[in-house]
């Protein structure tokens, strides 16, 4: 094993063969390899095609690209992981998300089975779902419950609500499914505008129930609450996501009423545990059953297949391939699907939070660039956004297209012409448009001369984007589960090739803090704490703007 990818002999290798491919264009590889797309294709029985053919790759690159992930010992960071050793070192945590789905395997976390108690909470969450989806469970009137509202942040808002968002034709029309995440209070103003306390349950989604965001959030709640109920009716219209008892219960939730998760749970891995309570109401404890198969599912394919048929290791090291060896930055996602609509800002967090580090596991700066920015919007609607730059823009952009062969509704019009863009936008990305043609076409549309010369660069499109396309048979609980939990393993693999620890965010925590320090000074004139002349200068003007803005 080695601790520095790049004194590795495969780092060299790739860096050959980047030189070599460089001046190679995508059409000259479909060119001299018709069966490329057999070659580069893995048809998945999970339902999911993964079609890598339309890489800067051939089967060289693959070969060390392979090399690399075994030399920085993959396999065994692999078994580590599902072994529950505490790979998270500067937090002292396994990480073990993989239980939460679990239905086969008997996870253990230090050598301590753990799925007895995850069976009991799944279970008990998942009957307190259903009770709320089907009436059964009352507000203070003696009213069914006709709208839950999961206030969370990050991880306890973003996978509920990617995946509440993807499966809300499951959701039954007497049932509205809110999320308030932002500190700002217009995002829990406009949720409530409209809401009745007797038929609104609230989910409080903190580990430790003391997020600042959160628990402002869930205090405005209360108080809102208390303008028409009483304290003694909170534990019917509120629930905990939590392990903090004492806090809980100090707030008024009843005991019955909090449903627990692990350390060993990260916050953005958290969807399967409690924290997708809101998600369970939504599309009933059966469907959500399905998405913890379908992911299990992944996991199982993930530790178990061949490199060569890998797809979320395929995955990870071709984002190894373009980030350290054609200096690329960025990884867009566009999904032609609109239910998938939160699935880019979702896998932002999860990627840019786990694989957003500038040192290695031994505490040294890095020399290599980790981490991509993440980001994208459903096909179409990226097309007449920001797609332009993908396609002729200055840099290089690789893209997953995600698209479902067989869609939830009935408009097979609109299903065809979804799925022609999605198959346009990755062949254009690939061949691009030479001057030839550019030439070729202008005449046919009887141009001719110095009109036809001026216009030509502009039509001209370089091409040779990578793109992967990720086919799912049908959008379903359980290929979500399965499609989220590949590139889940995807972040995993990179770190591991990295060697970063992917599972602690500590870049998160200086806003924090600091914003602790600053919010005493806004709440009176003096600012006690030393700043920076611009920060002063911004407390300064914020009280002069507007008085009212200190405390009351």
């Amino acid at each position: 094993m080695s601790n520095d990818p790049m004194s590795t002999q495969a780092w060299s290798k790739l860096a050959d063969h980047q030189k070599r491919l460089a001046s190679i264009h995508l059409r000259d590889l479909f060119q001299s390899n018709p069966s490329r797309f057999d070659a580069f294709s893995i048809p998945w029985e999970g339902g999911i095609l993964f079609d890598y053919s339309k890489h800067r790759i051939d089967s060289e690159v693959l070969t060390s690209l392979f090399e690399l992930a075994d030399t920085m010992d993959l396999a065994q960071q692999k078994s580590d992981l599902f072994s529950g050793k505490r790979i998270n070192a500067t937090e002292n945590r396994a990480v073990m998300h993989m239980a939460l789905r679990s239905s086969n395997t008997e996870y253990q976390v230090d050598g301590v089975p753990v799925m007895d108690e995850v069976r009991k909470v799944r279970d008990s969450f998942l009957t307190f779902a259903d009770a709320i989806r089907e009436g059964q469970w009352k507000g203070f009137t003696g009213k069914a419950i006709t709208d839950v509202v999961n206030i969370g942040i990050g991880g306890s808002d973003l996978g509920p609500r990617m995946v509440t968002r993807a499966l809300e034709h499951l959701t039954p029309e007497h049932l509205n499914i809110h999320y308030v995440a932002n500190v700002d209070g217009a995002d829990i103003s406009a949720t409530l505008n409209g809401l009745m306390p007797e038929t609104t349950l609230f989910l409080v989604a903190s580990k430790t129930f003391t997020t600042q965001e959160t628990m402002t959030n869930a205090h405005t709640a209360r108080d809102w609450f208390l303008s028409s109920g009483r304290e003694a009716d909170i534990p019917k219209h509120f629930a905990a996501l939590s392990t903090n008892l004492t806090a809980v219960e100090e707030f008024g939730i009843a005991p019955s009423n909090m449903f627990p998760f692990w350390e060993w749970v990260g916050g953005r891995y958290s969807l399967w545990s409690s924290i997708g309570l809101s998600t369970a109401i939504g599309i009933g404890s059966v469907h959500f059953r399905a998405l913890l198969e379908g992911a299990e599912q992944a996991d199982e394919h993930f530790r178990e297949a061949p490199i060569e048929e890998n797809i979320p290791t395929i995955m990870a090291l071709l984002g190894v391939w373009y980030q350290n060896f054609w200096d690329v930055r960025t990884q867009a996602i566009i999904a032609y699907d609109q239910r998938l609509e939160k699935l880019a800002p979702y896998l932002q967090q999860a990627d840019m939070e786990s694989n957003g580090k500038r040192v290695n596991k031994d505490g040294n700066p890095v020399a290599y660039s980790t981490g991509s920015v993440v980001w994208g919007e459903p096909g179409t609607n990226g097309q007449h956004a920001f797609f332009q730059l993908i396609h002729q823009g200055t840099q290089m952009i690789p893209a997953d297209f995600i698209a479902a062969v067989k869609p939830n509704h009935d408009k097979q019009d609109h299903h065809r012409k979804l799925w022609a863009n999605f198959l346009a936008q990755t062949e254009a990305l690939m061949a691009g448009k030479t001057e030839n043609e550019v030439r070729s076409e202008l005449t046919a549309q009887g141009r001719t001369g110095e009109d036809l010369e001026n216009l030509m660069p502009f039509k001209v499109f370089p091409g040779n984007i990578p793109t992967s396309s990720i086919v799912l048979n049908e959008l379903t609980p359980r290929s979500l589960g399965s499609l989220i939990a590949f590139y889940e393993h995807k972040i995993f693999v990179q770190g591991v090739i990295w060697n970063i620890y992917s599972y602690d965010q500590w870049g998160v925590e200086l806003g924090k803090q600091l914003a602790k320090r600053i919010l005493p000074e806004l709440e009176n004139d003096e600012v006690k704490n030393e700043h920076d002349g611009s920060t002063v200068g911004l407390i300064n003007w914020v009280h002069k703007t507007w008085p009212e803005f200190k405390g009351e």
